[in-house]
């Protein structure tokens, strides 16, 4: 029981904070903050979480911002600079559990990253599960579901995950439809916009891919994603993974998701870094894993997506 509550603390220092530092190598105290301004946020047309009763509340922890019951969903564009511009772009997704969002790490971070690449960026701010509004019941909640996460025999299957996430996934529909709508406007390629999730924006990231209709992403980033077999599309878009070994939650060696890809002879990079612990995001860290940003570009550029299409 002991090594159990070891890896449990490892577990929430970093998949619930997606803290991608060494573990309590910064404050890992939550402190309550006000809503950040957000002034380019866009509304999404999804209406409020049914039955919400909390509000949406951020804390800062590990020198970053999280987001938690988020009620209506929001998509913020990070475009690139017009000389720069290729016409492609991503929806961003970061990850906490469904419970909360890594909104700086996972997410401004990243798509300021993008952007200066070229790529226009958009963070989406989805739909979370409700938790205890005040901070002291959110910890306990978060404690309870990393027990169960961290015994890989207690997760469901990645079919059945996807299935109750018909909140996000109208989401991520909502966003990649508001982006369409406003391609003119943002100098973006319909046919070119692509999606990167982190942990459980990961999780979405796949849902979206196989199960969002009319979303159908140009490319996916699999960023530290749980990689369980799930089929493969015979028209499954290029995809990126970034997974490192110690990772708490997703490191054991199971890769059905790889596999079903090169099954169905669909592009695929899977980056298996030895070490980086689980939510390293946009982490600086003496790991390998830092450098997954740099691979993800190249890949982007071998796919054709930092230059305009021709």
């Amino acid at each position: 029981m002991k090594g159990f509550g070891n890896r449990l603390r490892l577990v929430a220092a970093g998949l619930m904070l997606a803290a991608g530092t060494p573990a309590l190598a910064q404050n890992d105290k939550m402190t309550p903050i006000a809503i950040p301004a957000q002034p380019t946020a866009i509304t999404l047309d999804t209406g409020e979480l049914p039955g919400a009763t909390a509000k949406e509340s951020w804390h800062s922890q590990y020198g970053s911002v999280f987001a938690r019951n988020v009620t209506v969903a929001t998509l913020t564009p990070f475009l690139p600079d017009p000389a720069k511009a290729t016409g492609a772009a991503v929806v961003v997704t970061p990850g906490g559990g469904f419970r909360t969002l890594s909104m700086e790490n996972e997410g401004w971070d990243v798509a300021k990253a993008l952007a200066a690449q070229g790529v226009a960026a958009f963070v989406l701010k989805y739909r979370l599960n409700q938790t205890p509004a005040d901070m002291a019941g959110f910890e306990r909640s978060m404690t309870q579901m990393f027990s169960a996460a961290a015994r890989p025999a207690s997760r469901p299957s990645p079919e059945a995950a996807m299935a109750n996430l018909a909140p996000q996934i109208a989401d991520a529909r909502a966003a990649f439809a508001l982006i369409r709508r406003r391609a003119g406007e943002w100098k973006i390629d319909p046919d070119r916009i692509g999606m990167v999730g982190f942990s459980a924006g990961a999780m979405l990231t796949m849902a979206t891919a196989l199960r969002g209709q009319d979303a159908k992403p140009a490319f996916l980033g699999n960023i530290y994603g749980p990689l369980g077999a799930m089929p493969a599309p015979a028209d499954a878009p290029p995809m990126f993974v970034a997974l490192a070994a110690d990772d708490p939650l997703f490191g054991e060696p199971q890769y059905g998701l790889i596999d079903a890809w090169r099954t169905a002879k669909r592009p695929v990079e899977f980056h298996l870094y030895e070490k980086g612990g689980h939510g390293f995001g946009m982490y600086q860290k003496a790991t390998t894993s830092t450098g997954w940003f740099d691979a993800f570009s190249k890949w982007l550029g071998m796919h054709g997506f930092l230059a305009p299409k021709r």
